[in-house]
């Protein structure tokens, strides 16, 4: 059963990278294109932070959560916002989120 789901996967996504490679270039050169190619990595990225950060799952399905990831989200953004490399941004977030947690230990 497991190689079915494995074969069907792979099979899906060699039609889903023939189907892109057979669009006319006339079709990817418009200008709407092109700004929906640059800004759907952007969006879907954004999604998957929010989906990460605020939803939390349990028995009874997905809640909201505020807990000491949206502060490491925040303190991201401030490091971000002061032009930190991107090394540094990642470890004040996760520095954030573990010195909250330690000092509050239920979050």
């Amino acid at each position: 059963m497991i190689w079915f789901a494995v074969l069907t996967c792979a099979v899906g996504c060699y039609v889903l990278k023939l189907g892109g490679l057979s669009v006319p270039p006339a079709v990817l050169e418009r200008p709407v294109v092109r700004r929906i190619a640059d800004l759907l990595p952007v969006a879907l990225l954004a999604a998957l932070i929010g989906v990460q950060v605020l939803a939390k799952g349990g028995n009874n399905g997905q809640h909201l959560v505020i807990d000491a990831r949206l502060a490491g989200l925040g303190a991201a953004f401030i490091a971000l916002l002061l032009r930190a490399p991107f090394l540094v941004v990642v470890f004040v977030a996760a520095a954030t989120a573990a010195l909250l947690r330690l000092a509050f230990p239920g979050w």
